[in-house]
């Protein structure tokens, strides 16, 4: 009996979202959605487990997070998944995380790709561990392919490094002569940076209950809608996805216009 009731009130769950997809399916989707997953190691400090295990349940969800963004026909997710200043914490926390994508992909990748989802990943590769990279690069080469939701990892991503970066690369082009001062705008330069292949996020979600940016796509997120919520990654769930993008939908983006 219990069971029947269970599996009832799964079916009527999952029916309600269905609904919700359709109903916001029905309205202007933000193209694409960034997220700073915050909150892993506060999770697991409430259950007096290690911080490790925040980040293990955290990987779950990013999975659950993915297929419904897919689902409602978002075109980029932008997940902050390891930051330059990361390093700095305790190694074993550190070697732990960077175990995550060869896990995490061995189980979801074939799942991605029956999915359409195609994998990218932005950040500075070459201090990453070979096992880190090699898992990123394989998930990239295997769904290559895909045109569906683009599922961007910002492994060892820093906004501040990046943008020194394409200063440089715009100052090298104009020392060679491939670039005229006066051909320099705000185009131009977003296309020296790493999302030069992405639109801009129109949405920012940040869990946990912090507010603040953290170094994260400092220049790409200027007219993002920000919204932040006290729920820690781990406990995110696919209603807490749809409450974000229904508050964007109900927001009037002006662009400094009135």
């Amino acid at each position: 009996m219990l069971n029947k009731m269970k599996l009832w009130k799964n079916q009527k769950t999952s029916s309600t979202l269905r609904d919700k997809i359709e109903q916001i399916k029905s309205r202007p989707v933000p193209e694409h959605v960034a997220i700073i997953m915050d909150g892993n190691g506060r999770w697991a400090k409430k259950r007096a487990l290690p911080r490790i295990a925040g980040h293990h349940e955290g990987m779950k969800v990013v999975r659950k997070t993915t297929m419904l963004a897919n689902d409602l026909g978002i075109k980029t997710l932008t997940l902050y998944a390891f930051s330059t200043e990361n390093w700095k914490r305790p190694k074993n926390e550190v070697d732990y995380i960077m175990k995550l994508p060869e896990e995490f992909l061995d189980t979801f990748l074939p799942e991605l790709v029956d999915n359409n989802v195609r994998v990218k990943m932005m950040g500075y590769k070459d201090q990453l561990p070979k096992h880190t990279l090699r898992a990123i690069e394989q998930a990239m080469e295997q769904t290559k392919h895909n045109d569906g939701l683009i599922l961007n990892f910002a492994l060892n991503y820093g906004s501040r490094a990046e943008i020194l970066d394409a200063v440089k690369l715009v100052l090298n082009d104009y020392k060679d002569g491939n670039l005229n001062e006066n051909d320099i705008n705000e185009e131009v330069f977003s296309s020296y940076l790493m999302t030069s292949e992405f639109a801009d996020p129109d949405l920012l979600i940040r869990t946990s209950g912090e507010i603040r940016l953290s170094n994260f796509m400092l220049w790409q997120l200027a007219y993002s809608e920000f919204w932040f919520t006290e729920v820690l990654w781990p406990d995110f769930r696919e209603e807490h996805l749809i409450e974000a993008i229904e508050v964007y939908q109900n927001r009037q983006r002006r662009f400094g216009g009135i």
